[in-house]
């Protein structure tokens, strides 16, 4: 039950960061070319390439640390094993270090510390979670990580894209993929607070106003660069 709690966590985590650059950067982007074009078209292709190089590079960066994170595990799993064969009884002091701030005595220290020395694997375990903090990761972390990330980056981008596909005004198109990307942002706020533990109402406004910001900017940058 506690590994797919961890993997559960981790697939709402990737979610979050491909949904919130997905719902952000096209939609900056978008609004940006809205100040300084008029043809819808130039924005949709542009926004498009912009969701694939982006959806590319925000599931690669994803790849990449999952594998980071698999990699650093082992390394650490390496050196655990090869100090309690070069230096055991340093290694049974950490343990009873361990229990020592849960409150146990040094009787009930040595007892568990000599029980848990007798299966390596358990003892090496031990170490990695207690010692170290480290959970073992998911050998498919990596590749979940890139498609989860990839795919919600590609969703997110299509939703303030999608009004530039149905006006030929740009200023039109703006307007629609504001008032869409906005209501979007608010919703996907909510949910990402309530998820995390955060206040939901806050936690909307927060990333909808962070979305209109950025789009506000790049909108009147353009405008004064291309007037």
């Amino acid at each position: 039950m506690e590994e797919q709690h961890l993997q559960s966590s981790d697939f709402i985590k990737d979610i979050v960061i491909g949904m919130s650059d997905g719902l952000t950067v096209p939609f900056a982007l978008a609004a940006g070319l809205s100040g300084a074009v008029s043809n819808t078209s130039i924005i949709t292709t542009a926004g498009i390439a912009e969701i694939v190089a982006g959806s590319i590079a925000m599931g690669l960066g994803g790849f990449l640390a999952g594998q980071t994170e698999v990699e650093h595990y082992n390394a650490e799993l390496k050196r655990e094993y090869d100090e309690v064969e070069r230096v055991p009884e340093r290694e049974k002091q950490e343990v009873r270090e361990v229990f020592a701030d849960y409150g146990l005595d040094e009787n009930a220290q040595n007892l568990v510390v000599e029980a848990l020395a007798k299966d390596k694997d358990k003892w090496v375990d031990f170490m990695m979670k207690f010692e170290l903090g480290l959970e073992k990761p998911d050998i498919n972390r990596a590749r979940n990580s890139a498609l989860t990330i990839g795919t919600a980056y590609i969703v997110g981008g299509i939703i303030p894209l999608a009004p530039y596909f149905f006006v030929s005004d740009a200023h039109k198109g703006l307007l629609y993929s504001l008032i869409v990307t906005l209501i979007t942002l608010f919703v996907f706020g909510f949910f990402k607070s309530k998820v995390t533990g955060q206040n939901p109402l806050n936690g909307a406004i927060k990333v909808m106003l962070i979305g209109a910001a950025a789009a506000g900017a790049a909108f009147y940058v353009a405008k004064l660069f291309g007037e």
